[in-house]
Parts: C-alpha cells; structure tokens; sequence
C-alpha cells in the first residue's frame, strides 16, 4: 500500500493475568463511551497512565537499527536512527512493544496484546488512529512514458525538483484494488499551445456530484477540506469556479462519457488560457486513473476515494510543481483532521461512513476495483461523529457501507455490525437521535442485527436488503453467496420479529444469460416480498469486471422490456405498503419543506416512508410530531398534523 504510518496515538492496559481482556469485553457491552479506557482506569497495573484512562499519545515508529560495527566509536543512538533517547512513551511503553505494534501494521481501532521483551509483562495496546504519510519522491514523467523514467515534457517544463507522489508500477486487472500514484511533467494542450497553470489565488469552487449516498458524504468532506483548509468559497455558478471539482460514479452504463461531456465547456476555456483547477475524483477516477489524463489532458488531479482527506496534500503538489497528479494506488483509511468538518448538505439529517470498500467481487459489480478494500472505522470515532452531529442539532443519522454487514470483519479483535448498533444506541444520549444504515448484504446478514433493529429505540425500522435476481443459477453466476430460498428465510424473520419494518431491495435484470424463466424467479420474489421500495436496474457491463466479457449477453430491447415489467410491478407493491398506514398516527422527523407546496413540510416515518402534511417549515424542521395519514400514495403518505401530541 502506498502508505507510510508516521505516528500512531496508542492507549494501554498492563495486565498480570487475563482478567483485563474478560474486564474490556465485559465494559464494551456496558455503555461506557470509552470501553477501553474505563477498563485501563480500573485494572491497569500502569500507574503512569492508569489516571489518564490508558493513553500514551502519538508515539513514533521505532527507527531502523543500527548497523553492527565493532570498530565504530559508539554514538547518541538518536543521532545515528537507533532507539530514540528516552520520552513519555517509552517510559511506559518499552520499546520491544512499540516495534511489535508497528511490525503488525495496525489500522486504527485494533487491539492488540503483545509482551514486552525487557520485562516479560503483557501489554494490551489500542491503537486510536495512525497518522498516515503518502510517500513522496522528486521526479515526474511524462504520459506514456513507463515507471521509473525522468525525462522531461517537450514543452520545456522546469520541475524544479519539487517533491512528487511516488510512481506505482502495479498493474490494473479485473476486480483488484490495483491503482497507482504518479506525477506527470505539464505539456502544451493542442489549439492555441497554452501551457496550463493552475491559478495562484484562488478564492471559489464548485462540486458537482453523481451517485450515491456515499459519494454524497465524501463531497462534503471535500467540501470541508476546501472551505475550512485551503480556505475556499463555494458557488453555484460552476463556470465561475476557480476550482471545479468532479466527484464521479461508475456504476452505471456510459459513466466516462458523461464524465467527458461535463469536463467539455471547462477544457475548451482551459485550452484558451483560463486558469481552472479541474479535479476529478469518485469511482470514474479510481477505475480510469491515468487512462483519464491521456483523454483529457487539461485535468490537473485524478484523486482516488481513498485520498479524500489528503486533497489539499495533492493540490499542493500540482501548484508547486506545475505537474497532473494521479493517486490512486491502494490506502489505509484515514479520519479527517479536526479542523477539516464535512460541511454538510442538511441541517438535520446527515451521512456517516462506517466501512468503506468491498471485498464480494460480485461479478457484475466496479466497486471493489474503485472503493477498494474493506476497512472498519473505530466504534469510538463514529460515535464521535455521531454525538457531535447530536450536539450541533442533528436528529438522524444514516450509517453508511457499501456492504455493511461486513463492519468489524478486518479489525483486531473482530467487530459486527449489530455490536456497533448495539453501541451507538446505548451511548448517544438524545432520546429522539434515530439511526439509519445502507446497505445490507444478504450472505452476511445475521439474527442479532434483525434483534438490534427490532429492539433498540433509535435504530429505525428499515431494512435495505437487495437480491439482485430471483433464480439461484444467476445468483451463482453473479457471486452472490444465497439462493431463493436462504434470502426468504432472511425476510421472514425479519417479519416476524419487526412486523411493521419496511424491507427495501435492489433488483438487476438481464444479467448475462438470464433466460424468461430466470426472469419469472425475480417476479415470483417481488411477490412474496412486497418491497416498499425497490431500486431498479437494467445490467450494463463495467469495466474490471468479469460478466462485462461474457458472451451470453442479454439484447437491450429484452432488458427494457424486463425492467418496466418489474417497475410496474414495485409502484404496485409500493403502494400496497403505504396503504397500511392509512389512518395511522404515526411519529414524523420533519426535515424539509414540500416542493410543489410552500404551505406543507416533509418529513418520514421510522420506516422511511416520505409523509407530506400542512405546517411551518421554520418552527417545525428538526422537530418530531405526530401526524395521522389521509391519503396513500405509491411512494409517500398524505396526513395531518396532531398539534397537541410529539
């Protein structure tokens, strides 16, 4: 990985025996805010850090060892890169400790226990975050050229011996998290010879985003890298941006060329010596790399998901050295700086990642070659996300993953998802907090996360559980890991222990070699399920993926034909779900006004269900109220409001 951990902020336990791990699983279930902490206070037999809960800090990693020279005059190790005079942490933590926690190279929220080699005591260490470091070199090549070369553009750009993100020579295949992070010297662009230079000062940006609810959330915290770090303004007149910014989605069909066509208008004025700074980001960016600057030479940065948070790192780099930067090889997650807060698209609703990547390789799917790699943020830093939303005013959150049932999979020790349901329910301390989550996956879906659903007061009723197909033969060919009847079983308990929860799915139709009678299951499924809600798609090969090679590939005439049968079929069941809460009263989170009428508010159910009824949207955004529906509608709910009741 193309990383380098240049500090770890480490907490600790001292354990004689082994009462300290029983004393933390006990504490995680209770609902201490600080699991590790409270246990390190109260059983630590480190007297040093036992009052401070176990912290230690940052803590560096130890330095390489010093070369074996009898003859040598000895030296201040420090001086010569060996063992480090002595501080705060190796005063308590010894330093055979230190080398083991960085030799396992532990991504924040592990635990881990080692023993020290001075002492033979055991040491039970949490690791809160690793500062990370994305390397760098001196040299930049033009497009083209293979890794490793130094030659210079024929335009005569000086490099100056700027400091420049180091190349990768891992090649792409299909569904790898291969990437790779390079610089290229600048080259004239073709009409007018106009060299391009990013411009100096600049004062306003733009963000235009396609895709989904994770995208959304990474636009804002590009957002807030740019407002609250490199100072910026936002418009919404792109073509006055000074910085424009592409935050791109490659799940669907024709994903690049849309790309292409909204770089179009920013190029041409490129191309006439206007001084933009065009960034492109998101999935098309990952997949593409540096194929996208080959294309479409007047980007400046191809920044891949992963490095959200080192956005103003990569702009600085692209400035100094008058150079297109690419980053996209693969990347530890990284929590956003403090200073660097999303700026958020609601007021009261908000988005919070909690796993990012996949590792499925289902057979259909770009995600696991553009989001990478599982990786688990800490239980602590999403509740601390969570509870300073909580404090600012915000009333619900939606947790976010690409497969989420696979949270806690690649920690140290290993997580679920239901113990971070579990966590956060009992620790947010508004009792009106709700806590939503996309999006499951069916092969790893388990009982206790149907229990946590069903049981915990701020966890909404609502289940996000896609199929994909109704016929086991193409749920095999798609890698799916269920069958028909494995994901039946799912829904049934889910309607047996949470009867009012809303169960909502995502459907494929014409995967390759899917035959009418396969295509019967999928309708057979939609049957026996009635989702409320249903997203729909008709199969587009992507690139990186195995299925986009397949011979047996469905005519475009069948697949739009298959897809309005099972439109029709949704809006039908759709609608048959709303018609339940007919004259209901129901708890309502308003969040936004109506659209069509400035006289009525929006809000949704605990289910998810949009309800529009008449009322003020300044005295009662972000309130909960009691409304009684009146109307059903395929997708929403028509009521009234119940003044005298919240």
């Amino acid at each position: 990985m193309a990383h380098a951990a240049r500090q770890s902020y480490l907490e600790q336990l001292v354990q004689g025996g082994s009462a300290s791990p029983l004393a933390l699983q006990q504490e995680q279930e209770s609902a201490s805010k600080d699991p590790f902490g409270r246990v390190a206070s109260l059983v630590s037999a480190c007297t040093v850090t036992r009052n401070e809960g176990g912290t230690i800090g940052w803590v560096e990693p130890p330095p390489p060892p010093l070369p074996t020279d009898t003859d040598t005059e000895t030296t201040d190790t420090a001086d010569r890169g060996g063992t480090p005079p002595l501080t705060t942490a190796t005063a308590v933590l010894p330093p055979s400790v230190i080398q083991q926690v960085y030799a396992q190279t532990p991504k924040a929220g592990d635990i881990l226990t080692i023993q020290a080699v001075e002492t033979q005591q055991w040491h039970t260490v949490q690791v809160s975050e690793v500062w990370l470091d994305v390397p760098l070199s001196r040299t930049a090549r033009r497009l083209g050229e293979p890794v490793g070369s130094t030659g210079t553009a024929d335009n005569d750009d000086d490099n100056n011996g700027n400091s420049s993100i180091q190349t990768s020579s891992a090649p792409a295949r299909t569904g790898s998290h291969a990437g790779s992070n390079a610089v290229f010297a600048r080259r004239k662009l073709k009409g007018q010879g106009v060299l391009p230079i990013l411009p100096k000062n600049m004062k306003t940006y733009h963000i235009q985003t396609a895709g989904c609810q994770m995208n959304v959330a990474d636009s804002e915290r590009l957002a807030g890298i740019l407002e609250n770090q490199l100072h910026l303004v936002v418009t919404d007149q792109p073509e006055q941006a000074d910085l424009v910014l592409f935050n791109t989605c490659s799940i669907r069909d024709h994903a690049e060329q849309k790309l292409y066509d909204a770089l179009g208008p920013y190029c041409a004025k490129k191309r006439q010596g206007k001084q933009i700074a065009l960034i492109v980001t998101g999935c098309v960016a990952q997949q593409e790399g540096e194929a996208l600057l080959r294309r479409v030479p007047e980007v400046d940065i191809v920044l891949g998901p992963q490095y959200v948070p080192f956005l103003s790192n990569v702009l600085e780099q692209a400035m100094q050295g008058g150079q297109q930067v690419v980053v996209t090889e693969p990347m530890l997650l990284q929590e956003d700086i403090g200073w660097n807060q999303p700026v958020r698209g609601h007021t009261v609703r908000a988005w919070v990642n909690v796993i990012n990547g996949c590792n499925e390789h289902c057979t259909y799917c770009v995600v696991p070659a553009t989001r990478g790699m599982e990786q688990s943020r800490t239980m602590e830093h999403i509740l601390q996300e969570c509870t300073s939303l909580s404090l600012a005013g915000y009333k619900e959150v939606t947790l976010l993953g690409q497969n989420i049932d696979s949270y806690g999979r690649d920690m140290v020790p290993r997580r679920s998802f239901a113990e971070l349901l579990q966590y956060l329910n009992a620790r947010l301390d508004d009792k009106e907090m709700r806590i939503r989550y996309v999006t499951s996956h069916p092969r790893y879906f388990s009982d206790r996360v149907i229990d946590a659903v069903a049981n915990l007061d701020k966890v909404c009723e609502c289940f996000h559980m896609p199929f994909q197909a109704g016929d086991d033969q193409v749920l095999q060919k798609m890698r799916r890991g269920y069958s028909y009847d494995s994901y039946m079983k799912i829904i049934n308990k889910i309607r047996d222990k949470a009867p009012d929860a809303s169960i909502c799915g995502d459907v494929i139709v014409g995967f390759p070699g899917e035959t009418e009678e396969a295509f019967q299951k999928t309708l057979q499924l939609m049957e026996e399920v009635k989702f409320d809600n249903l997203n729909t798609f008709a199969y587009s090969p992507r690139p990186n993926t195995e299925a986009a090679l397949w011979e047996n590939q469905v005519p475009e005439h069948v697949k739009s034909e298959r897809l309005q049968r099972v439109q029709a079929l949704a809006t039908q069941h759709g609608l048959e779900r709303s018609e339940r809460y007919m004259g209901r009263v129901v708890p309502v989170l308003v969040e936004d006004a109506n659209p069509r009428n400035p006289d009525q508010v929006m809000g949704r159910t605990r289910q998810g269900r949009q309800v529009y009824f008449d009322g003020n949207l300044d005295t009662l955004k972000g309130t909960l109220v009691n409304v009684r529906v009146t109307q059903a509608r395929t997708w929403s709910l028509m009521g009234e409001l119940i003044a005298d009741a919240q």
